[in-house]
């Protein structure tokens, strides 16, 4: 089986999406985020304090690449698809599935959220803005879309399968 990534807007459900699709689909699981913090020795707030979003990009695109192509899931950072070159290295290799919720889903999901680097100031504005310039990058780089508003992690992991069998 080729591998599956997930990309999405940050609360789109990628990592909790990935963990219960490895389970049924019995592959490997992988979360970019988690692999960046594994090779670096600091958290991704810390990556961005010290040494800021740029460099925190290249480890991104690191990362990518390295990522197994095969058997495997892989939870995305929500703005891996910023570079061209990350969405064509996914559209090329991988089955990219776009878990898409909608802005008011997103908001709700985030709002006690202070984890995120890129929200650090005036969130709500600065997600929508993120939010609205990502949406076409996420659907070019898709192979498929799944909208995770309203939905159970079951219905999302269900949906994804049948569409890959398709």
């Amino acid at each position: 089986m080729r591998a599956i990534y997930l990309i999405g807007f940050m609360g789109s459900g990628k990592t909790t999406v990935s963990q219960e699709l490895g389970r049924r689909l019995n592959v490997a699981v992988y979360d970019s985020d988690e692999e960046i913090v594994k090779r670096t020795g600091k958290s991704i707030n810390e990556i961005f304090a010290a040494d800021g979003e740029e460099k925190f990009r290249l480890l991104e695109s690191e990362v990518l690449r390295s990522m197994p192509s095969n058997d495997a899931v892989i939870a995305t950072g929500g703005g891996i698809i910023g570079s061209e070159e990350n969405r064509r290295y996914l559209k090329e290799k991988v089955n990219v599935v776009y878990l898409h919720a909608d802005l008011e889903n997103i908001l709700e999901r985030l709002k006690d959220d202070n984890s995120r680097p890129l929200l650090r100031k005036d969130k709500m504005k600065t997600a929508e803005s993120l939010y609205m310039n990502r949406l076409p990058l996420y659907r070019e780089a898709a192979g498929i879309e799944i909208d995770t508003s309203e939905k159970t992690i079951q219905q999302i992991v269900d949906g994804i399968i049948q569409r890959m069998k398709k």
